[in-house]
């Protein structure tokens, strides 16, 4: 049976993105006219078969490679290869030293004082701000995140590194390389030497903070660096490694929490509901400790609703390495197979009112029934982020600790819209006012 799709266009796809706002976009208004698996083009990929039912995403759980076109825009940031496209031989024992250092618990208590102390530095800095005057919360949280992955995965070396220099950087890097990949008309003369410069900046800072790292230092819990080098990776795969790292890890954080607070903004409700459980929960102190984290339960299921309604990563993509049987349907070997994430979470077979935010969706046993794959804010199978883990940790925290004393309200006439830059990111950022709670 051929899969449905839209008509063959000779510019690749980039007109139809264009037309719906963005790939976030795209993918939504592509399942609701063709329904669950889809044919289309995408920007460095022109066969490309799309998936948006659960169910029929685990035909396509275990692909571990991915197609290089569609993440070629990242390879300015690597020397030793793309590490977003390496083959599986590579990645697999690449992922096991990456796993070993964000995923365990051991890592996560070992630095939780010092994420705690950057963000009480944070909610301080806020509450001192004049109350009633919008705050940017997209660029305070990314640095804020970025401080945090420097901390953690660099074992404290970050060598002075300026994080907001270092978010404008990234960001710099990846409009260009967008950009181009989008053929975005280009009104300034300099956006690619702009780009250059930001690029060779990130480097730079990195390679101070891999020179800070103590010589000779065994790796423990959290250190990234010490890590790869005992498992004997090259100093070009470490610093890409690194560059990597900190891009996901302090867009992930950043995102999923300024996407939270902006609908914790909206629903009243839920923030009254937070706060109670975080009053029960800390007993008047300004911040949890580790153990505390699982039982603010209401918090996670807020979290885990905004990640379904904005998930950081909207999208991914694999490659199919054989002939596939999806439902009814054959995706041949050599086709792109692209998750969008975004679409699964707004699948109303599985979620009803899919554009609502209810985090009593995320209730204890509300989950009974679901499809596993019906929430992928992380993606899956085994090229699922390997930061989930610590992010989730990050995330929970922050949340705490600014919600505990702070109550965050939109600010008047300015209007959020989210727009597809590798992440899930708002055009013209998410601006708040913040006020002491029970004010």
């Amino acid at each position: 049976m051929r899969i449905p799709g839209p008509a063959h266009q000779e510019d690749g796809g980039l007109s139809a993105v264009a037309d719906a706002g963005g790939l976030h976009r795209y993918q939504v208004r592509l399942h609701d006219a063709y329904g669950p698996v889809v044919r289309l083009q995408l920007p460095g990929a022109d066969a490309v078969v799309s998936i948006c039912d659960p169910v029929l995403l685990e035909a396509v759980a275990h692909l571990d490679e991915r197609p290089p076109g569609l993440f070629a825009f990242l390879d300015p940031l690597c020397e030793a290869g793309n590490l977003q496209v390496l083959g599986a031989e590579e990645h697999t024992p690449w992922r096991r030293v990456l796993l070993s250092v964000l995923a365990g618990r051991p890592a996560h208590e070992r630095h939780f004082a010092g994420f705690t102390e950057q963000a009480v530095l944070l909610a301080d800095r806020l509450a001192a701000r004049p109350e009633g005057e919008p705050i940017e919360l997209q660029q305070e949280l990314a640095a804020l995140s970025l401080r945090m992955i420097c901390g953690f995965a660099l074992g404290g070396a970050d060598a002075g590194t300026d994080a907001d220099r270092v978010v404008a950087a990234f960001e710099e890097v990846l409009t260009e390389r967008l950009g181009r990949l989008y053929r975005v008309p280009r009104t300034d003369p300099r956006p690619a030497a702009r780009a250059d410069e930001a690029l060779a900046y990130l480097r730079a800072a990195v390679d101070r903070a891999v020179a800070a790292h103590r010589a000779g230092e065994r790796a423990g819990p959290g250190d990234l660096i010490g890590a790869l080098a005992e498992a004997g990776e090259s100093p070009a795969r470490i610093r890409d490694t690194v560059m990597v790292t900190l891009l996901a890890a302090h867009h992930t954080t950043g995102v999923a929490v300024s996407w939270t607070l902006h609908l914790l903004g909206r629903h009243p409700e839920a923030a009254d509901r937070v706060g109670a459980e975080l009053d029960r929960v800390l007993g008047g102190r300004a911040a949890p400790d580790y153990g505390d984290l699982r039982r603010l339960t209401y918090l996670d299921m807020v979290l885990k609703e905004s990640m379904r309604l904005f998930p950081p990563g909207p999208y991914g993509a694999r490659e199919a390495t054989s002939d596939l049987a999806v439902g009814p349907y054959t995706i041949p070997a050599g086709t792109a197979v692209f998750l969008p994430i975004r679409a699964v979470h707004l699948n109303a077979a599985y979620w009803p009112d899919p554009e609502r935010f209810d985090p009593g969706r995320f209730a204890p046993g509300a989950a009974a029934g679901r499809p596993r794959l019906a929430h992928i804010p992380f993606g899956f199978g085994p090229r699922g982020c390997e930061g989930a883990a610590l992010a989730t940790v990050e995330a929970r925290l922050v949340l705490a600790v600014l919600l505990a004393r702070l109550r965050f309200s939109p600010a008047p006439g300015h209007e959020v819209t989210p727009v597809e830059r590798f992440v899930l990111w708002a055009r013209d950022g998410i601006r708040m006012t913040v006020r002491p709670r029970g004010r």
